[in-house]
């Protein structure tokens, strides 16, 4: 078989037949008619959204996407979770939480071994898909109206679950980097299960993520700055091309030794959350620098304001 008509076979389902090296520009953008927005992860505790806030006024910086949570969301108590659904309101930013029990806190050890890890994190058996919905549920009903999704089977019933009423038609789902999924089709499966927005994995080529970009519709997340436990990615200079070729997309800006796997982890309960809102402040700077970066080398790339309207912003 010729792999030139293997192309034309996936072209004829809508997937590009190679990776997009002639770097197309897109031509989608996000409602308000921006090319990108600015997201920062690790958002663990309220005191860390207050710096994140304090640095972003300071900086006359929008923030406008806080991946929040990433230890879960069962570990903070109802005035907490109040405290930063309002916060978060007041400032006008998304929040995408993490709900709590998923495999890492199963008693099943598949995972944490070096083969069982390939498998990916699932959610195991219907009591565990049971609470985690019911973590979201928990968090939906204090306001919150985004969450972080690691399952295509979960993504699948929670978007059944919005369909059918069950969970209100304003929350949206974003697929997390630990999914795993770095092509066209893999986003185009998210899309089809009901992701909002999509974390394809970071270390892809600009050809791989604008073969991506034709594809689906739905903004792309891209780790601009990543973990040293993840490859210490650092493309800053990338950003303007990024923009131009994958818009609409979030910059995602996550330093540091690791996110929530090893020794070094950042998002765990026991980690002290003054550290927390050093480094995001450290991260409100860095979306300057790029922001800084795209506009001088790509200025026709517009980002959005404060508090987009179709932004998941809470709904305390």
């Amino acid at each position: 078989m010729k792999m030139d008509r293997v192309s034309q076979a996936m072209e004829q389902v809508g997937i590009p037949g190679r990776d997009a090296y002639d770097l197309p520009t897109s031509h989608k953008r996000f409602p308000d008619g921006a090319w990108y927005r600015m997201e920062v992860s690790g958002v663990e505790r309220p005191k860390v959204l207050e710096a994140v806030i304090d640095e972003s006024q300071k900086r006359d910086m929008p923030i406008h996407r806080l991946i929040s949570v990433v230890m879960g969301a069962t570990l903070l108590d109802k005035a907490e979770l109040k405290d930063f659904a309002q916060m978060a309101a007041e400032a006008q930013m998304e929040v995408i939480l993490t709900p709590g029990p998923r495999s890492a806190w199963d008693t099943g050890r598949q995972l944490v071994t070096p083969e069982g890890g390939l498998s990916g994190l699932r959610f195991r058996g219907s009591d565990q898909l049971q609470q985690v919905i019911t973590d979201i549920m928990t968090c939906i009903e204090i306001g919150f109206r985004g969450f972080l999704v690691i399952d295509e089977g979960l993504l699948w019933l929670l978007n059944e679950m919005r369909e059918n009423g069950d969970i209100p038609q304003d929350v949206i789902f974003k697929v997390s980097i630990y999914a795993g999924h770095a092509s066209a089709a893999g986003g185009r499966v998210l899309q089809m299960l009901g992701a909002g927005t999509f974390n394809p994995v970071a270390d892809l080529s600009l050809p791989q993520f604008a073969s991506i970009r034709q594809a689906i519709d739905i903004p792309l997340d891209l780790h601009i700055i990543l973990t040293e436990s993840f490859g210490g990615y650092i493309r800053i200079y990338d950003g303007p091309e990024m923009a131009r070729v994958c818009a609409p997309c979030y910059f995602k800006i996550e330093p540091g030794p690791a996110c929530a796997a090893g020794p070094g982890a950042l998002y765990k309960p026991w980690v002290d959350e003054g550290m927390l809102a050093h480094w995001a402040r450290v991260k409100v700077k860095y979306a300057q620098i790029i922001h800084e970066i795209i506009q001088e080398n790509f200025p026709q790339a517009t980002m959005s304001g404060i508090g987009p309207a179709d932004l998941a912003i809470p709904k305390p």
